[in-house]
Protein backbone atom coordinates (compact mmCIF):
# COMPACT_ATOMS: atom_id res chain seq x y z
CA UNK A 1 0.00 0.00 0.00
CA UNK A 2 1.33 3.31 -0.99
CA UNK A 3 1.67 6.59 1.00
CA UNK A 4 2.12 8.33 -2.57
CA UNK A 5 -0.63 7.81 -4.80
CA UNK A 6 -3.07 9.47 -7.10
CA UNK A 7 -3.91 12.49 -4.83
CA UNK A 8 -0.12 12.98 -4.28
CA UNK A 9 -0.05 13.17 -8.48
CA UNK A 10 -2.62 15.25 -9.08
CA UNK A 11 -1.50 18.41 -6.54
CA UNK A 12 2.03 18.18 -7.11
CA UNK A 13 2.46 17.33 -3.10
CA UNK A 14 4.68 15.25 -1.24
CA UNK A 15 2.20 13.66 1.22
CA UNK A 16 -1.85 13.02 -0.04
CA UNK A 17 -2.59 15.48 3.53
CA UNK A 18 -5.14 18.46 3.57
CA UNK A 19 -5.14 20.79 6.58
CA UNK A 20 -9.07 21.77 6.62
CA UNK A 21 -10.91 24.77 5.76
CA UNK A 22 -11.63 26.54 9.52
CA UNK A 23 -12.97 29.31 9.28
CA UNK A 24 -10.43 31.79 11.37
CA UNK A 25 -8.05 29.47 11.82
CA UNK A 26 -7.54 28.60 8.66
CA UNK A 27 -5.46 31.29 7.36
CA UNK A 28 -2.20 32.21 4.97
CA UNK A 29 -0.09 31.39 7.64
CA UNK A 30 -1.12 27.62 8.46
CA UNK A 31 -1.51 26.94 4.83
CA UNK A 32 1.86 28.17 4.02
CA UNK A 33 3.08 25.97 7.08
CA UNK A 34 1.12 23.00 6.19
CA UNK A 35 2.29 23.37 2.27
CA UNK A 36 5.72 24.01 3.06
CA UNK A 37 6.18 20.48 4.51
CA UNK A 38 4.58 18.71 1.70
CA UNK A 39 1.24 18.86 2.15
CA UNK A 40 -1.80 20.91 0.85
CA UNK A 41 -2.20 24.11 3.06
CA UNK A 42 -5.99 25.33 2.61
CA UNK A 43 -7.02 29.06 3.40
CA UNK A 44 -10.71 29.01 4.75
CA UNK A 45 -12.46 31.94 2.84
CA UNK A 46 -15.62 31.45 4.62
CA UNK A 47 -15.29 34.55 7.68
CA UNK A 48 -13.54 36.79 4.84
CA UNK A 49 -14.39 39.43 1.81
CA UNK A 50 -12.81 39.73 -1.08
CA UNK A 51 -10.21 41.88 -0.69
CA UNK A 52 -9.39 40.27 2.77
CA UNK A 53 -9.53 36.92 0.94
CA UNK A 54 -7.33 38.68 -1.98
CA UNK A 55 -4.59 39.78 0.59
CA UNK A 56 -4.71 36.50 2.44
CA UNK A 57 -3.48 34.63 -0.99
CA UNK A 58 -1.11 36.95 -1.82
CA UNK A 59 0.59 36.75 1.65
CA UNK A 60 0.54 32.85 1.54
CA UNK A 61 2.27 33.17 -2.24
CA UNK A 62 4.90 35.70 -0.14
CA UNK A 63 5.87 33.10 2.31
CA UNK A 64 5.56 29.56 -0.14
CA UNK A 65 5.59 28.92 -3.65
CA UNK A 66 4.34 25.28 -3.07
CA UNK A 67 0.78 24.49 -4.04
CA UNK A 68 -1.80 25.73 -2.02
CA UNK A 69 -6.05 25.61 -1.81
CA UNK A 70 -8.79 28.19 -0.60
CA UNK A 71 -11.73 26.35 0.67
CA UNK A 72 -14.75 28.35 -0.13
CA UNK A 73 -18.41 28.14 1.71
CA UNK A 74 -20.70 28.32 -1.35
CA UNK A 75 -23.94 29.54 0.70
CA UNK A 76 -21.75 32.54 1.90
CA UNK A 77 -23.39 35.49 0.68
CA UNK A 78 -19.97 37.04 -0.89
CA UNK A 79 -19.76 34.58 -2.76
CA UNK A 80 -19.60 35.76 -5.85
CA UNK A 81 -17.02 38.23 -4.78
CA UNK A 82 -14.75 35.31 -3.40
CA UNK A 83 -15.08 33.20 -6.68
CA UNK A 84 -13.89 36.47 -8.63
CA UNK A 85 -10.79 36.23 -6.55
CA UNK A 86 -10.01 33.33 -6.94
CA UNK A 87 -10.43 33.30 -10.80
CA UNK A 88 -8.18 36.12 -10.89
CA UNK A 89 -5.69 34.86 -8.72
CA UNK A 90 -5.53 31.97 -10.39
CA UNK A 91 -5.39 29.66 -7.17
CA UNK A 92 -4.45 26.30 -7.83
CA UNK A 93 -7.03 24.44 -5.87
CA UNK A 94 -10.58 24.86 -4.61
CA UNK A 95 -12.39 22.86 -2.29
CA UNK A 96 -16.29 23.72 -1.61
CA UNK A 97 -18.75 22.71 1.29
CA UNK A 98 -22.58 24.05 1.84
CA UNK A 99 -23.60 23.90 -1.95
CA UNK A 100 -23.33 22.67 -5.45
CA UNK A 101 -20.07 24.54 -7.09
CA UNK A 102 -21.53 23.14 -10.89
CA UNK A 103 -22.30 26.74 -11.40
CA UNK A 104 -18.37 27.86 -11.39
CA UNK A 105 -16.81 24.83 -12.87
CA UNK A 106 -16.38 25.48 -16.33
CA UNK A 107 -14.62 28.85 -15.04
CA UNK A 108 -12.51 27.03 -12.79
CA UNK A 109 -11.87 24.66 -15.40
CA UNK A 110 -10.75 27.35 -17.88
CA UNK A 111 -7.71 28.40 -15.69
CA UNK A 112 -6.75 24.99 -14.78
CA UNK A 113 -7.93 25.05 -11.16
CA UNK A 114 -8.54 21.48 -9.44
CA UNK A 115 -11.72 21.56 -7.69
CA UNK A 116 -12.66 19.28 -4.65
CA UNK A 117 -15.73 19.61 -3.10
CA UNK A 118 -16.45 18.46 0.68
CA UNK A 119 -19.19 15.55 0.60
CA UNK A 120 -21.04 13.68 3.41
CA UNK A 121 -22.71 10.96 1.24
CA UNK A 122 -22.01 8.91 -1.66
CA UNK A 123 -24.94 10.55 -3.54
CA UNK A 124 -22.89 13.67 -3.21
CA UNK A 125 -20.11 12.74 -4.05
CA UNK A 126 -21.61 10.43 -7.57
CA UNK A 127 -23.25 14.26 -8.49
CA UNK A 128 -19.74 16.32 -7.86
CA UNK A 129 -18.21 13.47 -10.36
CA UNK A 130 -20.71 14.13 -12.77
CA UNK A 131 -20.03 17.79 -12.56
CA UNK A 132 -16.42 17.34 -13.11
CA UNK A 133 -15.19 17.06 -9.67
CA UNK A 134 -11.42 16.20 -9.83
CA UNK A 135 -11.47 14.10 -6.44
CA UNK A 136 -13.91 14.50 -3.64
CA UNK A 137 -12.80 15.10 0.56
CA UNK A 138 -15.73 12.23 2.32
CA UNK A 139 -15.99 14.20 6.03
CA UNK A 140 -17.37 12.02 8.36
CA UNK A 141 -19.64 13.02 11.39
CA UNK A 142 -16.91 12.76 13.62
CA UNK A 143 -15.24 15.91 12.48
CA UNK A 144 -15.96 19.49 13.82
CA UNK A 145 -18.04 22.40 12.55
CA UNK A 146 -21.11 21.53 10.23
CA UNK A 147 -21.38 17.91 10.22
CA UNK A 148 -23.18 15.06 7.97
CA UNK A 149 -25.06 11.91 8.98
CA UNK A 150 -22.74 9.03 8.37
CA UNK A 151 -19.38 7.87 10.22
CA UNK A 152 -15.93 8.04 8.52
CA UNK A 153 -15.90 4.36 8.57
CA UNK A 154 -19.25 3.47 6.74
CA UNK A 155 -18.74 7.12 4.38
CA UNK A 156 -15.66 6.68 3.50
CA UNK A 157 -15.89 2.38 1.71
CA UNK A 158 -19.22 3.75 0.69
CA UNK A 159 -17.61 6.89 -1.63
CA UNK A 160 -14.52 5.24 -2.52
CA UNK A 161 -17.13 2.50 -4.29
CA UNK A 162 -19.27 5.05 -6.22
CA UNK A 163 -16.59 7.14 -7.64
CA UNK A 164 -13.69 6.60 -9.59
CA UNK A 165 -12.31 10.16 -8.53
CA UNK A 166 -9.94 9.87 -6.01
CA UNK A 167 -11.31 10.14 -2.05
CA UNK A 168 -10.02 12.02 0.67
CA UNK A 169 -11.00 10.89 3.99
CA UNK A 170 -11.82 13.29 6.68
CA UNK A 171 -13.39 13.26 10.26
CA UNK A 172 -11.91 12.11 13.05
CA UNK A 173 -8.23 11.55 12.03
CA UNK A 174 -5.75 13.06 13.80
CA UNK A 175 -2.70 10.41 14.02
CA UNK A 176 -1.27 7.75 11.68
CA UNK A 177 -3.12 4.89 13.41
CA UNK A 178 -6.48 6.86 11.43
CA UNK A 179 -4.35 7.33 8.21
CA UNK A 180 -3.75 3.82 8.46
CA UNK A 181 -7.67 2.94 8.56
CA UNK A 182 -8.85 5.26 5.67
CA UNK A 183 -6.57 4.31 3.29
CA UNK A 184 -7.65 0.57 3.95
CA UNK A 185 -10.94 1.73 3.40
CA UNK A 186 -9.96 2.87 0.20
CA UNK A 187 -9.35 6.63 0.56
CA UNK A 188 -6.42 7.89 -1.35
CA UNK A 189 -5.53 11.07 1.19
CA UNK A 190 -6.64 12.26 4.27
CA UNK A 191 -8.02 15.85 5.31
CA UNK A 192 -6.71 16.75 9.09
CA UNK A 193 -8.74 19.86 10.86
CA UNK A 194 -8.40 19.25 14.68
CA UNK A 195 -4.79 18.87 14.96
CA UNK A 196 -3.20 21.43 12.89
CA UNK A 197 -5.01 23.72 15.31
CA UNK A 198 -2.94 22.83 17.76
CA UNK A 199 0.42 24.20 16.46
CA UNK A 200 2.53 27.15 16.90
CA UNK A 201 1.71 28.01 13.36
CA UNK A 202 -2.04 28.26 13.74
CA UNK A 203 -3.02 31.52 14.82
CA UNK A 204 -5.97 30.32 16.84
CA UNK A 205 -6.09 31.83 20.35
CA UNK A 206 -3.95 30.33 22.87
CA UNK A 207 -7.23 29.54 25.66
CA UNK A 208 -8.47 27.51 22.19
CA UNK A 209 -5.31 25.53 21.95
CA UNK A 210 -5.65 24.65 25.89
CA UNK A 211 -9.33 23.86 25.30
CA UNK A 212 -8.75 21.08 23.12
CA UNK A 213 -5.19 19.52 24.54
CA UNK A 214 -7.71 19.42 27.76
CA UNK A 215 -10.39 18.09 26.35
CA UNK A 216 -11.30 14.11 25.63
CA UNK A 217 -13.28 12.57 22.75
CA UNK A 218 -16.70 12.82 24.51
CA UNK A 219 -16.30 16.76 24.86
CA UNK A 220 -17.06 17.02 21.25
CA UNK A 221 -20.85 17.43 21.02
CA UNK A 222 -23.11 17.86 18.13
CA UNK A 223 -25.54 20.91 18.70
CA UNK A 224 -28.42 21.90 16.36
CA UNK A 225 -29.72 18.67 15.74
CA UNK A 226 -33.45 20.33 15.70
CA UNK A 227 -32.69 22.67 13.08
CA UNK A 228 -31.19 20.54 10.81
CA UNK A 229 -27.86 22.29 11.10
CA UNK A 230 -25.72 19.80 13.37
CA UNK A 231 -22.83 21.28 14.74
CA UNK A 232 -20.48 19.98 16.40
CA UNK A 233 -17.90 21.81 19.24
CA UNK A 234 -16.64 21.29 22.60
CA UNK A 235 -18.82 21.34 25.48
CA UNK A 236 -19.36 24.86 27.30
CA UNK A 237 -21.82 27.50 28.32
CA UNK A 238 -22.49 27.65 24.71
CA UNK A 239 -23.32 24.16 23.77
CA UNK A 240 -25.18 23.68 27.46
CA UNK A 241 -27.69 26.96 26.18
CA UNK A 242 -28.19 26.00 22.62
CA UNK A 243 -29.06 22.38 23.94
CA UNK A 244 -31.33 23.73 26.48
CA UNK A 245 -33.09 25.83 23.52
CA UNK A 246 -33.35 22.81 21.62
CA UNK A 247 -35.21 21.29 24.23
CA UNK A 248 -37.86 23.74 24.46
CA UNK A 249 -38.50 23.18 20.96
CA UNK A 250 -36.95 26.78 19.85
CA UNK A 251 -36.96 27.39 16.34
CA UNK A 252 -33.90 28.12 13.90
CA UNK A 253 -33.92 31.90 14.51
CA UNK A 254 -33.57 31.95 18.13
CA UNK A 255 -30.99 29.52 18.65
CA UNK A 256 -28.57 31.45 15.75
CA UNK A 257 -29.36 34.39 17.56
CA UNK A 258 -27.46 33.01 20.65
CA UNK A 259 -24.86 31.51 18.50
CA UNK A 260 -23.77 34.05 16.29
CA UNK A 261 -20.43 35.15 16.30
CA UNK A 262 -19.56 32.25 18.51
CA UNK A 263 -16.72 30.96 16.15
CA UNK A 264 -14.57 34.25 15.93
CA UNK A 265 -15.29 34.80 20.08
CA UNK A 266 -13.32 31.31 20.72
CA UNK A 267 -10.68 31.43 17.85
CA UNK A 268 -9.63 35.15 17.77
CA UNK A 269 -11.19 36.17 21.52
CA UNK A 270 -10.45 33.50 23.13
CA UNK A 271 -13.79 33.04 24.87
CA UNK A 272 -14.04 29.25 25.87
CA UNK A 273 -17.79 30.12 27.49
CA UNK A 274 -19.74 31.53 24.58
CA UNK A 275 -17.46 31.06 21.84
CA UNK A 276 -18.27 28.02 20.17
CA UNK A 277 -15.33 25.84 20.17
CA UNK A 278 -15.37 23.75 16.79
CA UNK A 279 -13.44 20.43 17.09
CA UNK A 280 -13.84 17.07 15.98
CA UNK A 281 -14.03 13.88 18.42
CA UNK A 282 -9.83 13.50 17.07
CA UNK A 283 -9.66 15.95 19.63
CA UNK A 284 -9.16 13.27 22.55
CA UNK A 285 -6.21 12.35 20.68
CA UNK A 286 -4.00 15.72 20.14
CA UNK A 287 -1.71 15.93 23.39
CA UNK A 288 0.20 18.52 22.64
CA UNK A 289 1.00 21.32 20.20
CA UNK A 290 3.58 20.82 17.97
CA UNK A 291 5.60 22.22 14.41
CA UNK A 292 3.33 21.57 11.77
CA UNK A 293 6.05 19.84 9.74
CA UNK A 294 6.22 17.90 12.93
CA UNK A 295 2.42 16.78 13.23
CA UNK A 296 2.89 15.78 9.38
CA UNK A 297 6.24 13.71 9.38
CA UNK A 298 5.02 11.95 12.37
CA UNK A 299 1.37 11.15 11.30
CA UNK A 300 2.81 9.50 7.89
CA UNK A 301 5.97 7.53 10.17
CA UNK A 302 2.94 6.19 12.05
CA UNK A 303 0.84 5.10 9.11
CA UNK A 304 4.08 3.57 7.67
CA UNK A 305 4.91 1.54 10.64
CA UNK A 306 1.25 0.56 10.78
CA UNK A 307 0.84 -0.73 7.53
CA UNK A 308 3.52 -2.07 7.64
CA UNK A 309 2.62 -4.43 10.49
CA UNK A 310 -0.16 -5.40 9.08
CA UNK A 311 1.43 -6.21 6.10
CA UNK A 312 3.83 -8.82 7.44
CA UNK A 313 1.16 -10.03 9.89
CA UNK A 314 2.33 -8.74 12.94
CA UNK A 315 -0.90 -7.78 13.91
CA UNK A 316 -3.13 -10.37 15.06
CA UNK A 317 -6.24 -11.35 13.27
Amino acid sequence: MRIGNRVSELLGIEYPIFQGGMAWVATANLAAAVSDAGGLGIIAAGNLNPEKLSSEIDKLRSLTDKPFGVNLMLLSPQIEGLFEVVIEKKVPVVSTGAGNPAKYMESFKKIGTIVIPVVASATQAIRMEKIGADAVVAEGMEAGGHIGKLTTMVLIPEVVDSVSIPVIAAGGIADGRGVAAVLCLGAEGVQLGTRFICSPESEAHENFKIKLLKSRSLDAVVTGNSTGHPVRSLRNTLTKEIISLEKKGAGFEEIETVALGGLRKAVIEGDMKMGSVMAGQSVGLVKKILPVEEIIREVFEDAKNTIKKLEEGEIDE
